[in-house]
């Protein structure tokens, strides 16, 4: 039952017997419902009443014990949570020299989560490429990074995006002959920071860094795709005309 809230099975054990229970108990009656050795359990009830969660009294010479009620614990695990999300949020971190290492990344909603990051950060520019997608995760923040005056440019692979308002957006629609293009995702903001992530082995994997070799050949990359897809949507018949361009144009991956 607290499992996932951090709790040690023992202790969520414990807690679910007196629950369910609905009624005070003593450490014996409490081991034999809910399985935890006789050996630990005063040592797992001591952590719950410091926690808060279980309640004990003495009458008698008999210690008893019962829940908080489970509404309350659902309040003090949430208030808890979002107050933990504050100060993880107002934490100063200590600045650091430029970055230049070239970091891994895996887990597809681990990278969504750095990109949407790095455009939150972005103060000047935002260049992204995508398939669309990824895209739509996106469209919304980007549409608003551009109306607080950060310099917005999108390159997105597949189809439209009706709602996206951005300026500068470029859309590579391609053919049943495009069998090489792979899927992937490329981040530059403000000139500093890069994220480029594609699928290998059928899962996400990404790198990110500051160098800025690395940040100024990927912004290349990115206009270098851009100046085709503007290329290729202005003069469609030219450019898949020349079997030479056509070739060298189907060969790409990315």
């Amino acid at each position: 039952m607290l499992l996932q809230f951090g709790y040690s099975q023992y202790e969520s054990k414990v807690y679910e017997t007196l629950v369910t229970q609905g009624e005070a108990m003593d450490a014996s009656s409490i081991v034999k419902r809910s399985g935890v050795p006789k050996a630990k359990i005063y040592e797992v009830l001591d952590r719950l009443v410091d926690k808060g969660i279980v309640m004990d009294t003495v009458s008698g010479k008999k210690r008893t014990y019962t829940a908080l009620p489970l509404e309350a614990v659902i309040d003090k695990l949430t208030h808890e949570f979002q107050e933990d999300i504050r100060q993880l949020r107002d934490v100063s971190l200590r600045k650091t020299v430029v970055d230049d290492q070239v970091w891994s990344l895996k887990s597809h909603s681990s990278i969504q989560a750095f990109c949407r990051q790095m455009i939150e950060e972005a103060r000047e520019s935002v260049l992204v490429s995508m398939w669309s997608d990824e895209f739509t995760e996106f469209t919304e923040l980007l549409n608003r990074k551009e109306r607080e005056g950060v310099r917005v440019e999108a390159l997105v692979t597949g189809h439209d995006h009706p709602e996206v308002t951005l300026s500068k957006l470029y859309v590579l629609k391609p053919t049943a002959a495009h069998d090489k293009l792979e899927r992937f995702m490329l981040l530059v903001t403000d000139t500093q920071q890069l994220l480029f992530a594609g699928v290998e082995g059928g899962s996400w994997q990404a790198i990110r860094t500051g160098a800025q070799p690395f940040v100024k050949v990927f912004a290349e990359f990115f206009y270098h795709d851009m100046a085709l897809t503007a290329f290729s949507r202005k003069y469609p018949e030219e450019m898949f005309k020349d079997e030479e361009i056509k070739s060298l144009l189907l060969r790409l991956r990315y």
